[in-house]
């Protein structure tokens, strides 16, 4: 994405300590401060026969019963509100939301980060809010959540019909503040109750070293803005150690800028060849970005990407790139299979629509949406065999690259 463009929610959400992400447009924004009026005396659009609406708004004005006596009323607006609110959920996806004034005002402070949260990325996986990652080192981390868990509660409220934002906003909170949340985690007898100390989230980004075996390990935590710097800061470290074997660690990534992904392809690919493709389903012409050339490693080079279900958004687009070109192995277990593209849309001043307009597609045109990545070698990871911190998926890369 471009920086100003493409911001995914996912890296705010990262920050907020809930997840997903996703890109962004910015949209042309719709001065109609009188959008209620506009509304009621509009005419009915496309042939849709818009007389069921206003009878259900007439049954409803003429005969709801509050169950207090306290005076009771809903302005025209909140109809309104509620009334796009529902058009948006007909849609039937969960990154597309409409949010009222309140909430735009939430979903704002959302972007700038200016809050504590717990360090976990959230997004919806079959119709249940999942976890697509726990950062390193945050409270969620600390505290055990891992990628797939599912969340089944956010203090006393259910959470299994709530969206993401929703979410986000009972999430995040005053740093220092407890927010007790309740997961399910899939082969565990009963939900798991954690009570999590919120916090400045403070990203990582990447981490190296080199393996007694002479194989070079890159862990990335996310494509932030000074990602691409670091990851060519950590290559250049790679290029002098002399090794020619290369792990890039892509587990529990949940993403962020396509910018970054973008730049970090162009290392082992040439100029002009397709990263990722944005496809608007028929809407218009798909997009198709593109490696910027840097290609400085040759065939001799022996790489491998580690991914699991935490693995997501730009992650997938770098590995999906890389894999289709067989320049790199993919091994562990199935990405989430985030690649969806959010534009945010200015409905009045005070409210916007955040709409789904495109999603991503690999180089050959798969859909990350649909299935995520399955690896070339998969690994699965149990309690067994990562006693004493063993790394299961790490140790079956080096066999495989020392092999190779």
């Amino acid at each position: 994405m471009k920086n100003e463009r493409y911001i995914q929610v996912l890296i705010s959400i990262l920050i907020a300590g809930a997840l997903f992400t996703m890109g962004f447009y910015a949209g042309k924004k719709v001065s109609s401060e009188n959008v209620a009026t506009q509304f009621l005396n509009a005419t009915s659009s496309k042939s849709v026969d818009m007389a069921p609406f206003w009878k259900a708004w007439q049954i409803l004005d003429n005969k709801f019963a509050p169950a207090s006596t306290t005076t009771f009323a809903v302005s025209n607006k909140d109809k309104l509100w509620g009334a796009i609110e529902g058009l948006a959920g007909s849609y039937n996806d969960p990154y597309t939301v409409f949010f009222p004034p309140v909430e735009a005002k939430n979903f704002e402070e959302e972007i700038s980060g200016s809050f504590g949260g717990v360090g976990m990325e959230i997004a919806i996986k079959d119709n249940f809010l999942t976890v697509v990652a726990p950062l390193k080192s945050t409270p969620a981390d600390k505290a055990g959540v891992l990628a797939g868990d599912k969340i089944l509660m956010i203090g006393k409220v259910s959470a299994l019909k709530m969206t993401v934002d929703e979410a986000v906003k009972k999430i995040r909170g005053k740093p220092g503040t407890p927010v007790v949340i309740t997961f399910g985690r899939k082969g565990a007898k009963k939900p798991l109750v954690k009570t999590l100390i919120r916090a400045n989230i403070d990203i990582p980004t990447i981490k190296t070293k080199l393996l007694p075996s002479n194989v070079f390990v890159i862990e990335l935590y996310s494509f932030s803005a000074p990602s691409p710097n670091l990851f060519r800061g950590a290559l250049r470290k790679f290029i002098k150690s002399g090794s020619d074997k290369l792990v890039l660690d892509l587990r529990n990534n949940p993403g962020g800028y396509l910018e970054a992904a973008l730049d970090m392809a162009s290392w082992f690919l040439p100029t002009g060849k397709t990263v990722v493709i944005e496809d608007f389903g028929g809407k218009k012409e798909p997009k198709i970005y593109r490696s910027k050339g840097y290609n400085i490693f040759t065939n001799k080079l022996k790489f491998v990407i580690l991914v699991n279900g935490g693995s997501a958004s730009a992650s997938e687009i770098l590995a999906g790139a890389l894999r289709e070109y067989n320049k790199a192995t993919l091994i562990g277990s199935k990405t989430f299979g985030k690649g969806s593209v959010q534009e945010l849309v200015p409905v009045t001043s005070n409210t916007s629509l955040k709409v789904t307009v495109a999603h991503w597609l690999t180089p050959f045109g798969n859909s990350i949406s649909h299935n995520g990545l399955t690896p070339d070698i998969k690994v699965k990871v149990t309690a067994e065999n990562t006693k004493g911190g063993k790394d299961p998926v790490l140790e079956r890369a080096v066999k495989y690259l020392i092999k190779k």
